[in-house]
């Protein structure tokens, strides 16, 4: 398996690393080279002055350091001049266990939970959010983004079966709810705040509006012409007797609504309230209202109903996704953007909004750790060694030729230190 597409070497900056590195391996090697022709050379002038010797002994141990050193760098990375000598090629032969002891120090040191908790406190995650909203760009953005997701999650919805199992349950609910005490509840709390009385005003009112009616009138004289006596009919008596019904009537409701008091009001209150005594209490009303509620609900023209909503909402949000209506985009940046403004001012919920996002990160993290450790150790073990390798030395190889030259610098002094130490004793 080859290494993600992050690791491959092709950067202009890899490029110029690449470059440094060839030119300061060169230059090591030249240093090699130089040392190790400086020590031929002043191992053949030894004879002409005792000062070479000095020079021969620097130069030797300079060369057996500086190869030393180049075997040291080279070993880590791949087996020098290709040859299987044990323990070179560190990195290639270590693979596996560098990758469980990688995966397994990220799990014990990055992801313990006290560091862990401690960072993630650190950060204000509800200011973020709040800073975050009152952007009127981001809020577009994701206004856009929310809108993009509706058709495809309406889609969802439909064949999965979700809005199936939604109106079942809606329907299972609406059955199970009992309505006669919440009926009754609700009355009594209607009339506790004197609304009934508004309601008998009107119901006062349309009686009077149609009794006046000339319809209404003309099929009250016809009921009443039919019983009066045919005497009486001569007489024109069902016209006077329907005039004084009317005329009656209307004072009384002309009584009724302008006094407060009226003992027909209190009639009216009563029978209210015993209705809806009875209604909270008696079995029979509740069955009738439940009976109600059944055939209600039981109605095609309900589900055609719900249905017709539905498409007329799925609409809407098709339209909304394709720009071809602004209005839901426009309500979610306002709500987005409120919402911001509200969170940035309520230090109170952006504490409690930390406190909850550190809980349940810290939560997380605690669990999926040794996955993540897994996650890291098998992703290294995957790796293409040969182009991770290429990827080192191209970033730390520079540092690491300085080595050789250092190696050089430090064998040979020490040889000279030692030359210089054997010269005395023979002196001696």
């Amino acid at each position: 398996m080859t290494l993600p597409a992050t690791f491959i070497i092709d950067s202009p900056g890899d490029a110029i690393r690449a470059a440094e590195l060839r030119r300061v391996k060169l230059l090591a090697t030249s240093v090699l080279a130089a040392t190790f022709a400086t020590f031929l050379a002043a191992r053949a002038l030894l004879p002409l002055h005792p000062a070479f010797g000095f020079i021969a002994a620097f130069a030797e141990a300079a060369t057996i350091g500086g190869l030393a050193d180049w075997y040291a760098v080279v070993a880590l990375f791949k087996r020098p001049l290709g040859l299987p000598i044990p323990h070179t090629a560190i990195i290639q032969s270590n693979q596996h266990r560098i990758a469980d002891k990688l995966g397994e120090f990220i799990e014990k040191h990055f992801l313990e939970a006290a560091p862990v908790e401690a960072k993630l406190r650190q950060i204000d995650f509800g200011a973020f959010i709040a800073d975050w909203l009152r952007d009127k760009k981001r809020s577009e953005d994701l206004a856009r983004f929310a809108l993009r997701l509706l058709p495809e999650a309406v889609a969802a919805t439909e064949t999965s079966g979700l809005m199936t199992f939604v109106s079942r349950r809606i329907t299972a609910q609406l059955m199970a709810i009992d309505l006669a005490p919440l009926a009754a509840g609700t009355l009594r709390a209607f009339v506790k705040e004197g609304r009934h009385s508004g309601l008998l005003d009107d119901i006062l009112r349309a009686v009077h509006q149609t009794m006046t009616q000339a319809e209404t009138m003309a099929m009250i004289r016809e009921k009443i012409r039919a019983e009066l006596p045919t005497l009486l009919k001569l007489y024109r008596a069902d016209k006077f007797l329907v005039n004084k019904i009317v005329a009656s009537a209307t004072a009384f409701f002309e009584e009724v609504r302008n006094d407060p008091a009226h003992p027909f009001r209190g009639e009216f209150d009563r029978m209210v309230l015993s209705f809806v005594d009875r209604l909270g209490t008696d079995p029979s009303y509740a069955e009738r209202i439940q009976g109600l509620k059944r055939d209600l609900l039981a109605r095609p023209e309900v589900a055609g109903l719900a249905r017709h909503i539905w498409e007329n909402t799925r609409s809407f949000f098709e339209r909304s996704a394709s720009g071809e209506t602004q209005v839901l985009e426009q309500y979610l940046v306002r709500m987005f953007v409120k919402a911001g403004e509200a969170l940035a001012g309520d230090a109170e919920l952006r504490t409690e909004i930390n406190q909850g996002l550190v809980a349940v990160l810290r939560t997380v993290i605690a669990e999926q750790k040794s996955g993540v450790s897994t996650f890291i150790s098998d992703q290294v073990k995957s790796w293409d060694m040969g182009q991770l390798i290429s990827l080192i030395e191209i970033n730390i190889g520079r540092d690491l030729q300085y080595i050789r030259f250092n190696g050089s610098l430090i064998g040979g002094l020490a040889g000279l230190a030692l030359y210089t130490l054997e010269y005395l004793l023979r002196l001696l």
